[in-house]
Order: C-alpha cells, then structure tokens, then sequence
C-alpha cells in the first residue's frame, strides 16, 4: 500500500472515530454570577468528568430577566439551549409557551432515567408543578426571605432577636440610639414586603387560588393589612429607623458593612455574608405582624428552576436528564445549599446536610427550610403563578418607592399597582389564549 493510501486510511479512521465517541453537547444558559457562577461551572465540570458521552456547557446569559428574554428570543430563531434557568415569577409565562418546552418528569421518563416526585421538598416541587402534579421543571435554587441580624449590634444596643414587627421596630430605634446609621433595610421589595408578607400572613395575593387555577386572575394584595404595614414601615423612614437600598440585592452593603443593624432578603445571600461581613451575624425567620395574624403561616420560595426546551434531538435530551439526575442528587444538592444557602431541592439531601453536622456547626442555616415547612401550604401560602409578573414586580417596585419617597400613602400606591397589574394579566390572557 502507497504511503498515500496509508494516510488516506488513517485520516478515514480518524474522522470515523471523532464521530463515534464525540461527545453530545447540552448547553445550559444560567443567571448565576459572580461566586455562584462558578459554582455553576464546577457543578457542570463535576458532571462531565463522570462520563465521556455528554458534556454540559454552562452559559451565564445576565440577570433572571436578561436570560429568559434571550432563551425566548433564541428559541424564536431557532438557536436555543436544551437547559435554561428561569425565575420562579417566570413560570406562567414558561407555561403558557405552547410547544417551548418539554416539561422535566417527561423528559426523565422518556430518557429512562430514574425520577421520583416524592423526594423533592414539598414546598419547593408544588410550585412548579401542573394541577394534575406533573412537574415542569427542575428545581435548582430555591430560597425564602429570612431576617438577617447583625448580632454584635443587637447585643451592643440591648435589643433582642425580633419576632414581630413591633420588636423590629424596637430593635431598630435601639440600634440607631446606639449609633449605627440605620435599623433595617431590605431588598426584592416585592417578594419580601407583598408576596412574601401575604404568605406568611394567609393573605390573598389574587384570585384563582394566586393564579394557580387559572390565568383569568385578579390582584386583591390591595387590603388594609398590606397597606398598614407599608405605612409604617414609610413611617419608620423618620430618624433612619428604615433605610430603602434597591430593587433586587442592592442593599446588601447596608448590611454588610455594618450601617444597617437588620436586613431582609433571600436566604441565598449567605455566602456572600459570609465572605464579607466582619461582624457576627445570624439569621431568624420573618417577623410575624401581630395585628394580622396569630402564628405565621409558611414563606414561598424565589430563585429558579431549570426548565427544557423543545425541538432537540434525542441524544441531547437524554444528556440532559442524566445531568438532572446528577444535579438532584443527595451530595451535589447538600454541598449546593451549604456553600450558598439555597434550600436543598430533595429530602435526601436535607438530612446529609444534618448528618454531616452543618446545621450544628452553622446555626441557623436551616431557617429557609423551617419556614417553608412549617405548616401545609394554603391556597393563599402555595405560591403564585401569574402572567406578566416580571413586569408587575416592576409596577410593585414603582408604587412601593413612591411610598417610601412619601408621594403616595400605601393604599393609593396598592391601588394603582393593582390596577396597573390586572392591566397586565389581561394582556397575557389573551396573548395566553
């Protein structure tokens, strides 16, 4: 055989064996940033190195809202991920994509890749699933607004960790006497201070069971428990008792760096807690108002879950739920929640978290987790799945700083705001329909 032949015959095989063990690529857009994103990229990396048949690539695309609006606009040209990670308020919106996505049990069951629904914690799994309790996406980063403390400050002040509103209040004039410049702040307004407060009240958010029984939903967060709270919280703007820091996680450095003695926000911001404050912190569950209720309820959880487009091939949709199985498994979930104070998606995963001691040596890092679980979710406390809710947040986040700029008192700016929603609702029923 000619020296050409020969090199004709090996380029052949070559070609022939590139083909056969190339891996399949999934790719998964994400919004983790920062620490987080890396931990995103070592989650998939981890993956990878456990088999040579699919490689994850992980993608960080912006924010919650920057990501889903470029999977949209990808799918519509035919350029989009199998994997795409979408905020909780996302969901309807998921949902109502006919032939966008194939919900994950399907995928799963179709891959023949092991899938329990009852493993997942039920106050995670029953947001994201159909009424028939088929579930539509994967959860991943789950959390709930906690009340973040700064414990050398409240000791210093002689103010007690709150449980109500009233000690909130308290606390924070101590801690301003005392001579720190404000007493609590928080962030994701809307989240904290409308949905959750609603939650862990037993208030209505809106019609239709919050929008879990249909899109044709009303807002009806405009009551005078919501608006009494919003009022005295603006009242508390007097003497820095309250500070307003941002939309989303922009306050954090109130907290931080020692200004603000209080803060109110995703549990999910433990790490970044963690890494930056000098002082003792800790964490409790959200003050109850004692003139709306007489025991909390539950929270709801934020963050996202990683939901799967349609119109890939089937090699590509079994790479994906392989990985889904990897990430919902018990070692990947306990060192998820322990590095950033996510809940753990799974029940499993929760209890090595308690056997390897986190809980003990991290106290108070199991608050998220407590709060969700701690009564059977209501029709009011199960969550929400309204239409056009990215863009209501953004008229919650308006009318809440016309409040705390005092323009509006708080039933006004409700008012509008739900009035400025159902507008919204209407738009995506019909675009829904």
């Amino acid at each position: 055989m000619s020296v050409k032949s020969i090199l004709c015959s090996t380029a052949v095989l070559a070609s022939f064996a590139t083909t056969t063990f190339a891996e399949t690529e999934v790719q998964w857009w994400h919004a983790m940033g920062g620490t987080n994103g890396e931990r995103v990229n070592k989650i998939a990396e981890d993956f990878n190195a456990t088999q040579d048949e699919y490689k994850v690539v992980p993608v960080y695309k912006g924010n919650y809202t920057e990501t889903m609006t470029a999977a949209i606009a990808a799918f519509r040209a035919k350029e989009h991920p199998q994997i795409v990670q979408v905020f909780e308020v996302g969901t309807a919106t998921m949902m109502a994509a006919k032939g966008a996505i194939v919900p994950v049990e399907q995928m799963m069951k179709d891959a023949g890749e092991p899938f329990d629904g009852d493993a997942f914690l039920p106050a995670v799994v029953s947001y994201y699933q159909t009424p028939e309790g088929e579930l539509l996406s994967m959860p991943f980063n789950s959390s709930t607004p906690v009340l973040w403390y700064n414990k050398d400050a409240l000791d210093a002040a002689g103010a007690k960790v709150p449980e109500t509103w009233t000690d909130v209040k308290d606390a924070a004039q101590k801690l301003v006497d005392n001579g720190m410049a404000c007493g609590v702040s928080f962030g994701w307004q809307s989240w904290v201070m409308i949905e959750n407060f609603s939650s862990w009240h037993n208030l209505e958010l809106g019609t239709k069971e919050n929008g879990f029984a249909g899109f044709d939903t009303e807002f009806t967060f405009n009551n005078e428990q919501v608006a009494a709270r919003l009022d005295d919280i603006a009242s508390m703007t007097e003497g820095n008792l309250f500070k307003y820091g941002g939309r989303r996680g922009d306050s954090l450095p109130l907290f931080t760096n020692g200004e603000c003695g209080m803060w109110m926000n995703s549990s999910a911001y433990y790490g970044s807690i963690k890494s930056q404050a000098k002082f003792e912190f800790g964490q409790t569950m959200l003050p109850l108002d004692t003139a709306v209720a007489d025991k909390p309820q539950n929270s709801i959880i934020g963050g996202a879950t990683l939901w799967v487009l349609g119109g890939h091939e089937d090699e590509e949709y079994k790479g994906a739920a392989k990985f889904m199985t990897y990430l919902a498994s018990p070692e990947v979930q306990a060192w998820w929640h322990q590095e950033t104070g996510y809940v753990p998606i799974t029940t499993a995963a929760y209890e090595l978290s308690k056997e390897q001691g986190f809980y003990e040596t991290n106290p108070g890092t199991d608050t998220a987790i407590l709060q969700l679980s701690l009564n059977t979710p209501t029709a009011n406390s199960r969550g929400l799945r309204f239409g056009n809710f990215v863009q209501v947040r953004d008229v919650i986040n308006e009318e809440m700083e016309a409040v705390w700029s005092g323009e509006k008192n708080a039933t006004d700016a409700l008012n509008a705001a739900v009035e400025r929603g159902n507008t919204l609702l209407r738009k995506f029923e019909r675009s829904a329909n």
